[in-house]
């Protein structure tokens, strides 16, 4: 096959296409701390160039951000760092002007637009106007509700979360895959009931922000619904993803929430420079496709799923693509080419492939809903044992 048709290794999803909704503007991609910062241009950008050349925008609508609603962000973070944060002027003591979050001009209006459009995304699935919504731009879930951390300067996910509970929700679930714990959204929601927090990330003990432990289990009257899974930093791949099914959808299906909300960092990917993870792609996009099934399965099909962390352009833009189409219900193969003029535009070193060369093939091994392995992991022991009996499961 030609690398000028990569269509040729995508295939629709069974069943009636997927009603999808790709919320985005050019706009959302200026979200950067500067050049030389791991948070530089480019990331968003990138990952739609990627997707449209695969043709992927084909099935799925694309539709603008909304302004986010000023009392809806006071309703999550502290006026007085909101304040600081628009002056655009240094306020160390928010967490603004340091060296992890150097202070750029635009950069909380477009953090402003970024949250208004998780919470669009979110309206849209809520409403029934869609059943999967996607803000690739999204997923900064550091941001606390004072201060800014991990460049992250207000949390989106946390927003939008908020709105769906103002407006009924009573059963929501986070679920956070970015190789950094979700400790802002985990810290916001850490005593209330009504949001299921799952985060699977690299030890606290090897790598930012230094928390997120099996022993996390949320506030005295939400016990049991902060579940964290800290996975060693050389976790292979086939025992990162044996964590993840095996201990998401037996919660799932006890909490039976209303809508999921996952976080998708590619920061996990072993080209990542900022994490010690060394996970593929093909299994990163494999859980892609699982929360997809997840969310079918045990929410109503009601999806909405974010960017996140990611610090190489090449894998970044390949992991979004890859969460793009899921929501949309197209499968895009590892063995995909990825296009020439994307490829140009990566620079040297740019993958050829939607996958990685030498990855195990894991996609059958993981089509149950749940799995009991035969080799059970610490961390896979030490979190259901911590969280499992507050829901009536028995531990690994």
């Amino acid at each position: 096959m030609s690398e000028h048709s990569p269509q040729g290794h995508m295939t629709a999803a069974a069943g009636p296409p997927a009603r999808a909704v790709l919320v985005h503007d050019e706009i959302l991609t200026r979200y950067n701390f500067g050049p030389a910062h791991p948070m530089g241009p480019g990331r968003a950008r990138l990952s739609i160039e990627l997707a449209a050349q695969l043709g992927l925008l084909a099935h799925i609508a694309i539709r603008p951000p909304a302004r986010s609603d000023p009392e809806l962000l006071e309703a999550v973070h502290a006026g007085g760092y909101l304040a600081a944060l628009r002056t655009g002027a240094d306020h160390p003591e928010f967490g603004l002007g340091t060296e992890e979050n150097p202070v750029v001009a635009g950069q909380a209006q477009v953090a402003e637009l970024i949250a208004g459009a998780t919470v669009e995304a979110a309206r849209m699935v809520w409403s029934g106007s869609t059943s999967r919504a996607v803000n690739i731009s999204g997923g900064l879930h550091h941001a606390m509700p004072s201060s800014a951390s991990g460049f992250c300067l207000i949390n989106d996910a946390a927003v939008a979360i908020t709105w769906l509970l103002e407006h009924g929700a009573r059963r929501v679930v986070y679920l956070d895959l970015d190789a950094h714990h979700g400790d802002g959204v985990e810290k916001i929601f850490w005593d209330d009931p009504r949001v299921l927090t799952i985060s699977i990330h690299e030890s606290g003990l090897t790598l930012f922000p230094g928390t997120g432990f099996s022993r996390d289990i949320g506030g005295p009257s939400a016990l049991g619904t902060a579940v964290n899974i800290p996975v060693a930093p050389d976790v292979p791949d086939e025992e990162w993803l044996q964590d993840l099914h095996a201990v998401v959808p037996p919660l799932l299906a006890v909490f039976r929430p209303q809508i999921i909300v996952s976080q998708h960092g590619a920061d996990p990917h072993r080209a990542d420079p900022l994490t010690h993870l060394e996970l593929s792609m093909d299994v990163m996009s494999l859980a892609c496709r699982s929360v997809a099934r997840w969310a079918d399965d045990f929410a109503g099909g009601r999806w909405v799923t974010l960017g996140g962390g990611g610090y190489n352009r090449d894998s970044t833009a390949r992991l979004w693509t890859h969460l793009i189409a899921a929501a949309a219900g197209v499968e895009v193969e590892p063995a995909t080419p990825t296009p020439a003029l994307w490829r140009e535009q990566i620079g040297p070193g740019a993958s050829s492939t939607m996958g990685d060369d030498g990855a195990p093939d894991l996609r059958d091994r993981f089509r149950r809903d749940r799995l009991v392995p035969d080799e059970r992991s610490r961390a896979l022991v030490e979190t259901s044992r911590a969280v499992f009996p507050y829901w009536g499961l028995q531990p690994f």
